[in-house]
């Protein structure tokens, strides 16, 4: 049971971090044209290494150039918050050890948080982690560089949908795992949520709204009490 939970963490593991890892290209190409340069947009995946924050810094950027700074920061810092909350979530997983959390706070990333918290026992939910984490560190990296070198004879990298490749795989990954009604109401919710504000609040808000929505969601639960009724055997 455990080495098969194991060896499913391993390939949720690399299905999610490769098709993460290619949007990578993407953000290598639009960094250089909002007017970095490759090495900047290489220093931005490594240093702040939070795919969402990134987007959100150079698409401020190239709409206002170096004047939007303080925006796009702002911005950036709204979206990544949330890998605060993801971190109060997957200490348990990390375990203990200061120079073990250094490197877990580096990788604590949707996709990391994601697959971990998917996985049915203790000891996939760090392999998951751990292994996530590593392979859209190092795959992200590449393909940025990739992207920042190659950018303009790529053209439009919208039109490869690489950010639909990461979207679907992480719905591929979770919503086969929430089988009860309650959870996916939450997800839907603020599915919905974040869809309908994005184009409406800055970079960052759409995301802390939706959460905020799937919190009121989860804790009133609305339809947890049909789950349980369906569950319960009739005597």
């Amino acid at each position: 049971m455990e080495s098969a939970a194991k060896a499913e963490a391993v390939r949720d593991s690399f299905a999610v971090g490769i098709a993460t890892a290619a949007y990578g290209v993407s953000f290598g190409a639009l960094a250089v044209a909002s007017g970095l340069d490759v090495w900047q947009a290489c220093a931005l995946s490594l240093v702040m290494f939070s795919g969402g924050s990134q987007f959100a810094l150079i698409g401020v950027l190239a709409g206002g150039g170096t004047a939007a700074w303080p925006a796009a920061v702002a911005g950036s810092t709204l979206l990544g918050a949330r890998n605060g909350i993801y971190g109060i979530r997957t200490s348990p997983i990390v375990g203990r050890g200061w120079l073990k959390r250094i490197a877990a706070a580096w990788i604590t990333i949707d996709e990391s948080t994601a697959v971990a918290l998917a996985q049915p026992t203790p000891a996939a939910r760090r392999v998951g982690f751990w292994l996530t984490g590593i392979v859209v560190f190092a795959g992200w990296n590449l393909t940025t560089l990739t992207g920042a070198l190659i950018g303009d004879a790529l053209g439009d990298t919208s039109r490869y949908g690489l950010d639909a490749a990461a979207a679907a795989a992480f719905v591929g990954l979770l919503w086969p795992r929430l089988k009860r009604l309650q959870a996916r109401a939450v997800a839907v919710a603020a599915g919905v949520v974040a869809a309908l504000l994005t184009p409406v609040l800055m970079p960052g808000l759409p995301v802390l709204v939706a959460a905020g929505v799937a919190v009121v969601v989860g804790l009133t639960n609305w339809l947890g009490r049909t789950d349980e009724l369906v569950a319960e055997p009739r005597s």
